[in-house]
Parts: C-alpha cells; structure tokens; sequence
C-alpha cells in the first residue's frame, strides 16, 4: 500500500528519503549478533561484550549521520535513526528467549508507529511536514502516560515476573496494535494531502471531505485507530492500571479533538458535513461528535 502512495503521489522527498535511510541504519543493529556469531539475546546477555557493541555501533551510526548529512537534515536522520534503533534492539529482545520478549515487541509497535507518522506525511503532506511529524514531542501528558506504562511494566515485572509472562494476552494487545496502526495509516493515505497533524481553521483550495475508503466505516478512523493502538500497547505489557488509565485518557482526549474538529469541518463544508455525520458513526465508543446543526 505504502509503495503504491510513493508511486501515486510522485517520488519521496529529501527528508523522506534521509528518514529512511536513517531509520534502516539505526535498525541494523539487530543484525550485530550475525556479525559476532552471539545469540539473539545480545541484549539480556550477561557481560560487557553486548554492551559494548551497542555503544560502538550507536557512536558509529551517528557519525556517519554527521559526515553524511548537513544540520537541517540531520535533525531529520537522527531521529530517524533512534527509532529505528529501538525497533533494531525491540527485535533483538522479541526474538531470544529473554524474559523481556513482549517488551521487545512493545519497542518495535512504538519506534515503528512513531517513525511511520513522518514517513506517510512525507509521503501524503510533505508540505507540512517537520520535526514534529514524529509526534515524538506530542505533549507533556503523552509522554508521561509512556512513562508511566514503563515504570508499571518494571515494577510489576520486578515483583510479579509470572503476570508479563502472559503470552496469549501479549498476543491480543499486539493484535490490536497492529489493527490500530493499520487503520491509522490507512486514514492517512486515504485522506491524502487532506490530512493533518494539526486541526486546520482555514480551509484551503485543495481540501475536500474525504468519505470513501475507510472514511466510510468511520468518521475519523485515524482516531480510532489511535485509540486503539494505544490501548493494545497496554494490553501487550500486561499493564492493568494503564489499560484503564489509557483508555479513560484516549476517550476523555478523542472526544474533546473530535468536537473541536467538526465544529471546524461543518464551518468548511456545510450541509454537505451534516450529512455525512447523520450516516456515518464517529468510530469511537459513546462518542457522537459535536451537537451543533446548520
């Protein structure tokens, strides 16, 4: 599908391509254990000799990037490359037998979606792209709810090792993350250049109202997509407390951005919104959009 956009909407561009790159280089680490002939386990291995690996590997990677690229770019590339080096180090702990293996898989769902949120932009919007397309600042509450799934995940594992070593439960959440995710970029490249990080209080020349695709299942299914994958990510770490306090968040976040949405889309395109509204749900749980008529 993503291939197919590239093709569709011309060819990706400088910072897209440096992204790229970037991401792939950062994510070859998980190719060190071939190259030391260890197991895949290089990660929870006693010993400094992984350690070490991963140290120079880091030092090397980001001096290549300052050789490579100028500044502007680089800031690009190395963001990029870190999260592709925790989806390289997510997939080292995914695949040994680590007790840190549905961690691992968490590392990977969240380094790729993040990485993927700029990548479709740059491929979808590539006029509004920036720094921020990562969402990697996306605000103070996101980052402390990643916070504190972490400090959850540690403690519980620390005290309670039987409880994250729930396979079938990990196995749900990685399902609806990858269900969630999905959906989000289908959202996306759905909506093409329509679509925006930002919720937009003027409308442009090019913006139309996108009700095809899985816009016709959902008025806002890259919400509902988000939602959902913020959930399984959750429920992937065995995490009960930040499954509730996820799901509360999300619903309590979503319901306020769908209002303040569509009282913009409905000022954008009229009768026109209206009815697409009567005949299309929200997507979300008990959460109907704005109540406001022409």
């Amino acid at each position: 599908m993503m291939a197919a956009a590239v093709a569709r909407r011309g060819r990706l561009g400088q910072e897209g391509r440096a992204s790229l790159c970037s991401f792939l280089l950062g994510a070859s680490v998980a190719a060190l254990p071939l190259l030391l002939g260890s197991s895949p386990s290089l990660l929870a291995a006693p010993g400094l000799r992984g350690r070490l690996a991963l140290a120079l590997h880091v030092a090397g990677v980001n001096a290549a990037l300052l050789l490579i690229y100028p500044r502007p770019l680089y800031k690009i590339a190395v963001r990029a490359c870190f999260l592709g080096f925790a989806f390289g180090c997510g997939l080292l702990l995914s695949t040994g037998r680590s007790a840190w293996r549905h961690f691992g898989w968490y590392m990977c769902s969240l380094s790729l979606f993040h990485y993927s949120e700029y990548l479709v932009t740059a491929i979808n919007n590539p006029r509004s792209l920036s720094l921020d397309s990562f969402l990697l600042n996306h605000s103070f509450e996101y980052n402390l709810a990643a916070l504190s799934s972490w400090v959850e995940f540690t403690l519980e594992k620390l005290f309670f090792p039987d409880m994250k070593q729930i396979t079938w439960l990990s196995t749900v959440g990685l399902l609806m993350v990858i269900f969630g995710d999905c959906l989000r970029k289908a959202a996306m490249l759905t909506a093409g250049s329509n679509f925006n990080h930002i919720v937009q209080n003027e409308k442009s020349d090019t913006h139309t109202l996108v009700t095809s695709g899985v816009y016709g299942w959902f008025r806002h299914p890259s919400y509902v997509g988000w939602f959902y994958w913020s959930i399984g990510t959750q429920v992937l770490l065995c995490n009960p407390i930040c499954v509730v306090g996820y799901a509360l968040a999300s619903w309590r976040f979503f319901r306020e951005r769908i209002e303040e949405e569509e009282i913009t889309l409905i000022h954008f395109f009229g009768e026109e919104y209206l009815e697409y509204k009567r005949k299309v749900p929200s997507g979300l749980p008990f959460i109907k959009g704005v109540k406001l008529e022409l």
